[in-house]
């Protein structure tokens, strides 16, 4: 593919550099006929007329006439102008078309640990469902080498859907799919490898041991986990370092994760997290997130308004979670008196002096956690604005959230 490109590209400045040349050669011949129709007619003009015809009008003045000059001139240029444009946009059309992308069929590989049969024959085979939703399924797998991979199948469009079969989406998706590909830090599920399939792709990750976010709060609150603040801590600066990769320091474009909630949050055996499912609402238009608890408000009726500040809100939530302790979904935030929602509660107990009611009180313990604590109140509060703008950016989360500890 890139020798494609390079040879696409060396042609293209081969045509280019016989632009000038071509020009040089329209205006020459257009000055050359004209000189030749006035030799003909002066020609013709020279020859004594018949008797029985009149005699045509002189046209020996034709090269003596400025005039004239002027306008062949004008003439040839903008022939040549003409011609020069209609040339260049060949050209573009050529280049573009060898340009652009092919459409590789079976697996695409990002990583030397896969090999493409190995990884065709594990996913023929019926492997260990993690989970699902709307618009596919989770599995676990285990490769021939002894690689244990996570399989994500998404199905965004129908069999039948007309999208499915348009290349230039094919071309889209695929190009994205490369860009997410390429991205590599600590704090986000890389993408190993991808498979098309007729109505969706198969999307593969490295298998972590510990589950999502959610799951690890659904043991805490069937009390099969304990769950320490120093935990809890790393969690919510782990998350963050990642939005702000997305953020700020990803090449060669700013990504936003669009679907931030705590099944998109995958822990290893250490605790540390990685981002799941970054940038795929965008990629996939058709793939449903609908609107939870962790959407925010500026985006329920409109996903066109989303931007870094939303991705805050959602991790305000998740570092509301982490907190208190509580599952937002709980009706006791539906009520009045608690604000109506997670957010109104913290920002409500803030005001009032009352933070430390928020807290989780199986993490109460030393008095310096306690400090770090209701301070990760108040910057839970302000990521939980209503106003965009109000909410801090992931640079100065980061900055906030690595410094408690030296509170």
């Amino acid at each position: 593919m890139f020798r494609k490109r390079h040879i696409a590209a060396s042609l293209a400045r081969e045509l280019l550099a016989l632009q000038p040349l071509f020009i040089i050669f329209l205006f020459s011949l257009h000055h050359n006929t004209v000189q030749c129709q006035g030799r003909l007619s002066k020609h013709v003009s020279s020859e004594p007329p018949s008797p029985s015809r009149p005699s045509p009008p002189s046209s020996s003045g034709y090269k003596d006439d400025p005039k004239k000059i002027i306008l062949s001139l004008v003439l040839g240029a903008v022939t040549g102008l003409v011609c020069s444009v209609f040339f260049a946009l060949v050209v573009r059309c050529v280049v573009q078309y060898l340009n652009r992308t092919p459409i590789l069929k079976g697996p695409v590989i990002f990583s030397p640990k896969i090999a493409p049969k190995t990884l065709q024959l594990a996913l023929a085979k019926e492997n260990h469902l993690l989970g699902s939703s709307p618009n596919g399924k989770y599995y676990k797998t285990v490769l021939d080498n002894g690689l244990t991979i996570a399989v994500k199948r998404l199905t965004p469009f129908g069999s039948s859907s007309p999208e499915a079969k348009k290349k230039s989406v094919k071309r889209q998706i695929q190009t994205e799919l490369e860009l997410l590909a390429s991205l590599r830090h600590r704090n986000l599920m890389s993408l190993r490898a991808y498979v098309r399939e007729p109505d969706g792709f198969s999307l593969v990750y490295d298998y972590v041991s510990t589950g999502s976010l959610a799951d690890v709060l659904n043991r805490v609150w069937e009390n099969e986990l304990a769950f320490g603040w120093e935990v809890r801590l790393r969690i919510a600066v782990g998350v963050v370092k990642g939005l702000q990769y997305l953020h700020f320091t990803c090449a060669p474009q700013i990504l936003l994760h669009y679907n931030l909630k705590p099944t998109n949050v995958m822990l290893d055996g250490d605790f540390e997290p990685r981002l799941a499912d970054y940038g795929l609402a965008k990629l996939l238009p058709n793939l449903d997130r609908g609107t939870s608890l962790y959407t925010p408000p500026e985006c329920f009726h409109n996903c066109s308004r989303y931007t870094d500040k939303s991705d805050i809100f959602s991790f305000g939530m998740i570092l509301g979670v982490l907190l208190t302790g509580k599952d937002p979904t709980d009706p006791f935030f539906g009520e009045a008196a608690s604000g109506g929602s997670l957010g109104g509660w913290l920002r409500h107990l803030q005001q009032a002096g009352d933070a430390r009611d928020a807290l989780d009180k199986s993490m109460l313990g030393e008095e310096g956690e306690e400090d770090e604590m209701l301070m990760a109140v108040r910057i839970a509060a302000a990521c939980l604005s209503d106003m965009p703008a109000d909410r801090p950016s992931s640079d100065e989360l980061v900055h906030m959230l690595t410094q408690l500890h030296s509170f």
